[in-house]
């Protein structure tokens, strides 16, 4: 006997297959009436399709820290590609024909207007507009608190400033910049007291009293151009490898010799003393050149191959310092790097070209020479005293940093630190934080160094020692020999 909870049960089963047969398609399963053919009986319903995805967000797919910085620094590369300061601010050949000519008593006919002729080659107003878009991207995109994020705003900063103060050329205003930018002698060390005019004024004296033909056989320039240019690409082949370093000569630059990202230039028409060679190795070639490869081997951190003024101290002062530590500099060669603290000193406080030009008569150089030097004080700025361009302050300023930051850092036991100056284009409150990258991949460390930079040993020995004869110095005792010379 069926049970009538579970006759019920199957009726109902029945029921809803009945139902379910009848329900199946506008029609029934089977089409019209609910027919079922046996064709019909083996076919699969169609499956409903998801819904489409939302489009792509306005900004693209999510990038990476690392992507936003490599996006960013290939973005301010390229925006500066076209500033080249130094040219901005040639004065014609002719300048110094028409002074000679005067004797050296009329003012050089460099103004706002001859700067006016010389063309940028680019827009400098759109490029600041520009400058300032991609320090307010870096803030967005990076955050306002982010170590490399501020070290990126800066950078656009400046260099929309720098393009503020090229038009600005031959007025005070060019100056104004100019010191914001490049800093002047009257700033201080990180101590808040001593002076960068200071520190130039003590080595003026020491400088002075060192005689050059007294320390060793005087030098001839017996080297043409195009010789030095031969001599550097040979030594620069040895030290870069395949990393190809061109050196060419060129007639166009003021200096004895430039440097650029992969290049070296030497004035064509310049004769150099062997001496003056070593030099150039060393400076341009260990720290300019180096640090641009270094930087330009950064495959995020890319801004480091490009320097804005905030890394001239640390550029200018590592190379005058790597003259000094590997034995290549002269007291003629230190005397002119420090002076050019002292001339913008002088400018600042109402020199006009002829006073520097008169000054650096007095001290022995020849009238051509003189030129040349005052010039770089005033270059860009008016000649009439109270102005100046003031990047030549940073080799002394930079040398004395430097220094005190390979010193401490080697005290600190850091230092690896000491071996992120040649990261790439760099100030050095960038240090610890690129240093702290290397670990993510941010950063890469620096692949070219010069040898006691790689092997630090002797570098520390160097600086302990001077340390210490600093500190213990006595005047007793430097009394004490000088009594004993004087009896010769």
């Amino acid at each position: 006997m069926v049970c009538a909870a579970c006759y019920g049960a199957s009726q109902m089963v029945r029921s809803r297959e009945v139902a379910a047969q009848r329900d199946d398609g506008p029609e029934g399963r089977g089409g019209i009436g609910g027919r079922t053919s046996s064709a019909d009986r083996g076919a699969i319903a169609p499956l409903s399709l998801p819904p489409p995805p939302p489009p792509p967000p306005p900004d693209g797919p999510w990038r990476s820290y690392k992507e936003k910085i490599a996006s960013l620094a290939d973005k301010v590369n390229e925006a500066q590609r076209p500033i080249r300061v130094l040219n901005a601010l040639k004065w014609d050949p002719t300048v110094w024909d028409s002074f000679r000519k005067s004797r050296f008593r009329e003012m050089p006919k460099a103004d706002a207007d001859s700067y006016a002729k010389l063309d940028l080659g680019f827009d400098p107003r759109a490029r600041m507009t520009e400058f300032q878009e991609l320090a307010e991207q870096a803030r967005r995109d990076l955050g306002a608190d982010d170590a490399i994020g501020r070290i990126l705003r800066t950078t656009c900063l400046e260099y929309r400033d720098v393009c503020k103060m090229l038009l600005a050329r031959g007025t005070p205003e060019f100056y104004a910049l100019s010191r914001r930018l490049y800093g002047s002698p009257k700033d201080t060390f990180p101590d808040g007291t001593t002076q960068v005019r200071e520190i130039s004024m003590t080595l003026y004296g020491l400088l002075n009293n060192l005689a050059d033909d007294a320390l060793g056989p005087l030098q001839e320039r017996s080297l043409d151009g195009a010789k030095v240019v031969e001599i550097l690409r040979e030594r620069f082949k040895g030290y870069f490898g395949e990393a190809a370093v061109n050196v060419t000569l060129d007639d166009g630059i003021v200096a004895d010799a430039a440097a650029g990202s992969d290049y070296v230039k030497v004035r064509e028409g310049a004769t150099f003393t062997p001496r003056d060679v070593d030099i150039l190795e060393v400076h341009e070639g260990w720290v300019h050149v180096a640090t641009s490869l270094n930087g330009a081997a950064q495959h995020v951190a890319r801004w480091l191959a490009k320097g804005p003024p905030r890394t001239t101290p640390v550029q200018e002062g590592l190379a005058a310092l790597m003259e000094v530590v590997t034995f290549r500099s002269n007291p003629r060669r230190a005397r002119r790097l420090n002076e050019r603290v002292l001339a913008v000193d002088k400018a600042e406080d109402g020199a006009t070209f002829l006073d520097v030009f008169e000054w650096y008569r007095t001290e022995g150089y020849e009238e051509e020479e003189c030129f040349g030097a005052a010039r770089r004080v005033f270059r860009g700025a008016p000649l009439d005293g109270g102005s100046a361009f003031t990047k030549d302050i940073t080799y002394t300023k930079g040398l004395v940093s430097n220094y005190h930051f390979i010193r401490t850092a080697i005290r600190a036991a850091r230092p690896e630190l000491v071996r992120f100056l040649f990261v790439g284009k760099i100030a050095h409150e960038d240090v610890p934080v690129l240093y702290e990258r290397v670990a993510d991949g941010v950063v890469r460390p620096p692949k070219f160094l010069p040898p006691l930079f790689s092997d630090l040993n002797g570098l520390a020995i160097w600086m302990a020692y001077s340390g210490f004869f600093a500190r213990m110095g006595s005047q007793a005792i430097e009394e004490y020999y000088e009594r004993m010379f004087k009896m010769l």
